[in-house]
């Protein structure tokens, strides 16, 4: 099995990029079938969800936008634990249908907290697509409308997901070593 060394972890071969790209155009599929006739907003969100992005975008064949937004949870070097703000919407959302973009969703509370703060610019719809969901790690109820995959809840790297910042440019996932 293939393995690489992310800083001072090991990780195993998970999710070959075959798969990966098979999956994105399956969900691309299902979004241009359910958004016919209108033109979405996708929000994706950084930094992990760049490389999903691109791909999901490539395979989209409606018109749309896309926007990239950040969410700000730091005060200084210290997480607060709460997200603040959606940083970087720069396309007026109102009356549209949106689609937020995601690495990965895992306890469900930034993207719970997206979804709230997302609302209040009144946007026609809100649905949520990720590459990766952990479904027993969820804490809140969400409806993840559009996933790729869903994987157990281990520690990944790979396809835009990172290890402290590292390992964001594989095209496969990775898995970190037992």
């Amino acid at each position: 099995m293939q393995t690489i060394q992310v800083k001072d972890k090991k990780f195993v071969l998970s999710i070959p990029e075959k798969e990966i790209l098979e999956q994105v155009a399956r969900v691309a599929a299902e979004i241009n079938r359910d958004y016919a006739g209108q033109e979405p907003v996708f929000l994706a969100v950084l930094n992990g969800s760049f490389i999903f992005a691109a791909d999901l975008l490539r395979e989209i064949t409606l018109p749309s936008q896309i926007s990239f937004v950040k969410l700000a949870s730091y005060d200084g070097v210290s997480t607060t634990g709460k997200i603040r703000e959606v940083l970087g919407l720069n396309i007026d959302i109102t009356g549209r249908p949106v689609i937020i973009v995601e690495d990965i969703v895992d306890t469900g509370l930034t993207m719970a907290h997206m979804l709230e703060t997302l609302e209040g610019h009144n946007p026609s719809s809100i649905a949520i697509c990720t590459l990766l969901l952990k479904p027993e790690k969820l804490k809140v109820k969400l409806d993840v409308k559009y996933r790729c995959l869903e994987i157990p809840n281990d520690f990944i790297v790979g396809y835009g997901l990172d290890y402290d910042q590292y390992g964001r440019n594989t095209r496969d996932i990775y898995t970190i070593e037992k």
